[in-house]
């Protein structure tokens, strides 16, 4: 960090504490500061307009004219720039989350602080902020490239409802916005398509392959005009296979329709006119001999048809001209495809001209290729208009390539991302015995994983440390997408290698959150990351876990009939991973009962809102799991994610959701 002073507003009413930042500062070795403190909410919201650049604001959680954590807001709203650090006397680690949440960049408990500890977490705090503001800005500049792509791009649902445009699908179908075209195509089966059933024909073929290319389609613009699309797709489905959306790009093909539709109709007609036409028209069979041409062709060529028939390219234009063409034949004949360019010519005789060349396969009745047929005219006045035009436009069309090349880039690392996370997860649980069939094991196991994104930020592994151990580990990785993704990532790797201290929770978070802090440290992005680690016996159905400030589990006592939190022996929270090198985490004991259920959990799953802005609590979770304590452990994690749903009034989680449930069916001797 730099060494220029920095200029921190310490909005505290305690005088004493006030004193005690100062002289902190001021014993700080990697950090100058010159503290500015005020003594109430309205002061401190005045010198964030007054003449003084801050660097950083810190401020009293229990201010007298302050609204607790609302001041984040307050204080944002002045200074958006600015990060921000809570203070409280408060070690309580809701409150730290909370704070975080609310914008905080840090939450520091007045009683803790130590001079190491302030000058830590100033650095921290204004290096996060920066961070999310770098990525703030590219997620801005993602939008950006989006907004400006020259082919439309779409999100549907199943039964024909647009989820998301962009501007140029819009403007495909006449439509002034991508908000205006959603109101005004309610129904893509009516609104849409012109030909009846053809949005019908798209589903199905979506359902057989889940991959659709080049699917082209006759609709109608909003003026009521008719154009040709071309529609490549997918289907996205969730990690359940379930299907949540179609999303795809659309490109305006009526030109080439139009032209391929003249060409069919001139097939027709081509006896009747084909030697009075001005253009220039020849065949060719599969070797490239000339087989035909009309009277305009022989002109051009100085020859009677006789003298052409039979001959190559080769025999009547420059050796560099014929070979091209010949190549272009081969093209046709290969994909089967008409082909229209402009091209250079030579005539016999004569210089270089600029033609309009338009090639198209010949098929027998059966579809087989027999030659080709071409046209061509002279458009060189009109060729040389174009390329006044042409060289104007070529900053334009260098620009519309490198938009393209950066969105293909960012689909790719999201693709990436998503394959990621998919493969970390089990796909399997252990059994205990491992020769137990699943119904008889000591412990099973159901989980959820619901991301908010294509990717997320949670994660959680089950491995048999021996016949009768098992561990359980869970972890969230503040965020989510790409970069929560890749902590994730690291993580489960870490996990593989930690192995040898697997039957120690404090040891192994100690040893894991040295690994992390190692690693985030190098690269220079620390991430706020919590994890629960337990290892259970099935022979006496002890616990001993460790907590790196997750949510604590619920227990699920059947036989007494009570659901409580887990709580651990030690007397203060433990940090979470990433934060601290020198952080020792201590592991804690329990007993399960038979027939106990543990339910864990992320946060994710009590950060959610209504719309009176009212939060879904832990107390609600644990009494909703107290309501369907005698179901089994998946009905108990449908019903409770359903009720959370429609407490929210909407389908989908704010934050990443990983719930894990561990089911104890006791001890083999005594079930028997």
């Amino acid at each position: 960090m730099s060494q220029d002073k920095l200029n921190l507003l310490l909005i505290e009413q305690d005088v004493d504490f006030s004193e005690k930042v100062g002289e902190m500062l001021r014993r700080a070795r990697d950090i100058s500061a010159e503290v500015v403190t005020v003594g109430s909410l309205e002061a401190g919201l005045a010198a964030l307009s007054g003449e003084i650049q801050f660097d950083l604001v810190m401020f009293d959680v229990c201010l007298r004219d302050g609204a607790g954590l609302a001041n984040v807001y307050l204080i944002r709203a002045r200074a958006p720039h600015l990060p921000v650090i809570v203070a409280g006397d408060s070690d309580a680690e809701a409150m730290a989350v909370e704070a975080v949440y609310a914008g905080a960049q840090d939450y520091l408990v007045k009683g803790q602080i130590t001079p190491g500890w302030l000058e830590r977490s100033m650095r921290y705090a204004i290096e996060r902020y920066q961070m999310d503001r770098t990525l703030q800005a590219a997620e801005e500049k993602y939008h950006s490239v989006f907004d400006h792509l020259v082919e439309g791009i779409f999100q549907t649902t199943p039964d024909g409802k647009y989820l998301m445009a962009n501007m140029a699908l819009a403007r495909i179908y006449g439509y002034t916005s991508p908000e205006e075209m959603i109101q005004g195509l309610t129904d893509i089966s009516r609104d849409l398509y012109v030909l009846p059933g053809r949005r019908e024909e798209f589903v199905k073929a979506m359902q057989e392959n889940d991959l659709l290319s080049g699917f082209e389609s006759q609709v109608r613009r909003k003026d009521g005009t008719l154009i040709w699309i071309s529609e490549n797709c997918r289907a996205v489905r969730d990690v359940q296979g379930r299907l949540l959306f179609y999303e795809g790009t659309v490109e305006d093909v009526t030109q080439r329709q139009t032209a391929e539709e003249g060409l069919r109709k001139s097939e027709a007609l081509y006896h009747s006119l084909v030697e009075t036409l001005p253009q220039n028209i020849f065949r060719k069979d599969l070797e490239g001999h000339f087989t035909f041409g009309n009277q305009q062709f022989c002109k051009t060529l100085g020859r009677s048809l006789p003298e052409i028939v039979g001959k190559t390219d080769f025999d009547f234009f420059p050796a560099e001209l014929a070979a091209k063409y010949q190549q272009d034949d081969h093209t046709v004949l290969k994909t089967k495809k008409p082909y229209d360019t402009v091209e250079e010519h030579q005539p016999p005789g004569r210089g270089k001209i600029y033609v309009q060349v338009v090639k198209t396969p010949i098929c027998d009745a059966d579809g087989n290729v027999m030659g080709l047929q071409g046209i061509f005219w002279d458009i060189t006045q009109q060729k040389l208009a174009e390329e006044r035009i042409r060289k104007a436009n070529a900053q334009l069309a260098q620009s519309r390539k490198e938009l393209r090349d950066k969105n293909k880039e960012m689909e790719d690392d999201m693709r990436m991302a998503r394959e990621i996370q998919l493969n970390i997860l089990p796909q399997a649980y252990p059994l205990f015995p491992r020769s137990a069939a699943e119904p008889e094991s000591a412990f099973k196991f159901t989980h959820r994983y619901l991301p908010t994104g294509t990717v997320g930020g949670d994660f959680f592994t089950v491995s048999a440390l021996s016949e009768t151990q098992a561990s359980l580990f869970v972890c969230d990785v503040a965020g989510h997408g790409i970069r929560s993704a890749l902590v994730t990532a690291m993580i489960r790797a870490l996990v593989e290698e930690l192995k040898p201290v697997a039957t120690d929770p404090g040891q192994f978070l100690t040893k894991l959150n040295l690994d992390l802090c190692s690693i985030l440290k190098n690269t220079g992005s620390p991430l706020f990351t919590t994890a629960f680690y337990l290892v259970a016996e099935t022979l006496t159905g002890t616990l001993n876990f460790a907590n790196a400030g997750h949510p604590k589990p619920v227990r699920i006592n059947r036989q007494r009939g009570e659901v409580q939190p887990l709580v651990g022996n030690g007397r203060r929270n433990q940090p979470a991973l990433g934060l601290f090198e020198n952080a020792n985490y201590v592991a804690s004991q329990a007993v399960m009962d038979p027939a106990d259920v543990l339910v864990l959990y992320t946060d994710g799953l009590v950060e959610v809102h209504n719309r009176k802005e009212e939060m879904w609590t832990e107390a609600q979770l644990v009494a909703s799991l107290q309501a369907r304590a005698q179901l089994p452990p998946d009905q108990i994690l449908d019903g409770l994610l359903a009720e959370i749903k429609a407490f929210s009034e909407g389908s989908r989680f704010d934050d990443d959701v990983c719930l894990v449930t561990m089911e104890f069916a006791g001890p083999a001797e005594k079930r028997d």
